[in-house]
């Protein structure tokens, strides 16, 4: 399956969230094409494609994670609210932290929290060496790092129950491969619906902690 259009990515979304999520999302991408002119949040070529590029890749993430899962999910580097905000607003009987070190964005992310009312939502502003341990139900990353390093931050909010869901474009499974054979072992790739080249780095337990 491929997502091809913005329709297609609204019906796949609607699937999953119900149509009242897609107001919400309306209103994040309207929020988003006037934010982007201030800061540059995203690639500006993407917002003609919006909900196949973003709304979409995030929500797909949500294919991985049983919808029973309790607990917080934690979203890494979250930028310009991908995929945090947008699994929040598609899981709301579940928390989410969204980590985010730089002003500008953790500011735009506390209005988007206010603004679309997501009080399943928490914004921790810090970078992730500072931020509290907590055992993550599940962890997302979207760009955040390379997938040795993420892991390496990242261990000590695992443990053996958290799901591990890292959309990593087209070096996924080289960046599997390059991991030491207990943690490969624990991870395998899954296609993306939004690009076939594309892949989901998924798995489930504890990493580590090297640090």
């Amino acid at each position: 399956m491929t997502i091809a259009s913005e329709e297609a990515a609204r019906e796949y979304i609607a699937e999953i969230g119900g149509a009242a999520s897609l107001d919400r999302l309306e209103l994040l991408g309207a929020r988003l094409k006037e934010e982007n002119g201030r800061q540059n949040l995203v690639a500006s070529g993407s917002l003609e494609e919006m909900w196949v590029r973003h709304f979409a890749d995030s929500a797909q993430l949500l294919h991985f994670v049983p919808r029973e899962t309790k607990g917080t999910w934690l979203d890494l580097g979250s930028g310009a609210g991908f995929p945090g905000l947008v699994l929040a607003i598609l899981r709301p009987e579940m928390d989410f932290a969204l980590i985010e070190s730089r002003k500008l964005r953790v500011d735009w992310l506390e209005r988007m929290k206010a603004e679309l009312q997501l009080e399943n939502c928490c914004i921790e502003g810090a970078r992730l060496e500072l931020v509290e341990t907590l055992g993550a139900a599940a962890i997302s990353a979207r760009a955040f790092a390379p997938l040795a390093k993420l892991l390496r931050l990242s261990a000590r909010f695992s443990t053996g129950d958290t799901y591990w869901v890292l959309p990593k474009g087209r070096s996924a499974a080289q960046e599997v491969r390059e991991l030491p054979k207990r943690e490969s072992e624990m991870f395998h790739v899954e296609h993306s619906v939004t690009d076939p080249e594309a892949g989901i780095i998924v798995g489930r337990g504890k990493v580590r902690d090297k640090t």
